[in-house]
């Protein structure tokens, strides 16, 4: 590939000389926005990358797929490198959102560039939400940046377009995250007034050990040893579309053990004579598993029903409204606050990195820095007088 400088209305153009199928030279004028004076060398530095893309250009392999197809073919290649339930996420990101946007516009996967990209983001972050109810959080459109990196990626690999254009995509400033927590007062009051419903054991065992709601969901009597006293996570229960049963954690630091609290090793004593009662009372019609928090049937928990039914017990109790998953942050909350540190707190709760803890929980990090801050205090005044 070849080219040179032209100067034009006193102003410097990158001639590349290109050719049709034929062999006959069609040279390219691209205008380089500089004036004559001053810019050659400038001028020099935009023809040599000119004339570089230009060659990556003729190397590529000749496609007319459309962007949407090469989407299809990535979620069927990544099937066998990703966990089942983010492909589940991939998918219902895809067909819900990515899929119909780019089939409408017909854009084939060369012709697709940062403009194209952008467009897509902005309209999402503007009005995305499947519902109509505004547009989509900067974390949501990460997701979907994620799908559409990863398509792009794997087209450059292929030799099909020279760069991944999704690299200068600029979106929304991701906002930081606020967790609710509940009291102990208000976790006491809780655990009191649900005490006979068939949930009790389940948001118990959540808020005292601060699980997750597919580690609780997937507690098995594999994961109690009552003879060394410990619980360990080990088994996750998920759902994104279909609900998938896993025997392994969402991480290794999540695979972790506790030790037996008193009131929970007669929890679980008692769910296991309930078992066996129930085995007897449903006989054939009881559903055989090793789940320990279940329906009298055997039927384990829905992760959506526990969801939608801890909602409606706050609501029917009147007490203040938190998300499941706050149980867990509550949890935290609790153990900060009795002075355990964030590595503690980390290890307590599974976090695979402690950047993670510290960014929900840092600022909750408050009586143990009072105390230094108090002891700085006083050296310091003791070494003024």
């Amino acid at each position: 590939m070849t080219g040179s400088l032209q100067i034009k209305n006193d102003k410097y153009y990158i001639v590349i000389n290109t050719y049709d199928k034929n062999g006959k030279r069609k040279p390219k004028w691209i205008s380089s926005g500089l004036t004559v004076k001053g810019n050659k060398k400038r001028a020099e530095q935009i023809l040599r990358e000119k004339i570089r893309e230009y060659e990556a250009r003729e190397s590529l392999v000749y496609s007319d797929m459309l962007f949407s197809d090469a989407i299809r073919q990535w979620l069927k290649s990544s099937a066998i490198r990703v966990d089942v339930v983010t492909l589940q996420g991939n998918e219902y990101l895809a067909k819900s959102q990515l899929l119909p946007y780019f089939d409408a516009l017909q854009i084939k996967l060369y012709d697709v560039n940062r403009r194209v990209l952008q467009a897509y983001f902005d309209e999402k972050c503007q009005s995305g939400r499947i519902d109509g109810k505004g547009g989509l959080s900067p974390r949501s459109l990460r997701l979907h940046k994620n799908i559409l990196f990863q398509t792009l990626k794997e087209a450059v690999r292929d030799g099909i377009i020279p760069n991944n254009p999704c690299e200068q995509v600029s979106l929304p400033q991701l906002q930081r995250f606020e967790a609710k927590f509940y009291s102990v007062e208000q976790l006491n009051a809780l655990l009191e007034a649900i005490k006979d419903e068939p949930l009790y054991p389940l948001i118990k065992l959540a808020a005292v050990y601060g699980l997750r709601r597919s580690e609780v969901l997937g507690l098995k009597w594999d994961s109690v040893d009552f003879d060394a006293g410990t619980l360990t996570i080990k088994h996750t229960v998920t759902k994104v579309v279909d609900t998938v049963e896993k025997d392994k954690t969402k991480n290794a630091a999540s695979h972790r053990s506790f030790p037996l609290m008193p009131e929970v090793k007669t929890l679980l004593i008692d769910l296991k004579e309930q078992e066996r009662a129930n085995r007897k009372l449903f006989g054939r019609e009881y559903a055989v598993n090793d789940y320990i928090l279940k329906w009298d049937d055997g039927r384990p928990f829905a992760p959506d029903y526990v969801t939608h039914r801890f909602s409606e017990l706050l609501e029917k109790n009147g007490l203040p409204h938190i998300r499941f998953h706050e149980l867990r942050h509550s949890c935290a909350s609790f153990l900060i606050n009795m002075g355990f540190t964030l590595k503690d707190v980390q290890e307590w709760l599974g976090h695979s990195d402690i950047r993670m803890t510290a960014n929900i929980y840092s600022h909750l990090d408050v009586s143990r820095k009072k105390n230094m801050a108090d002891m700085l205090s006083s050296c310091l005044t003791e070494k003024a007088i």
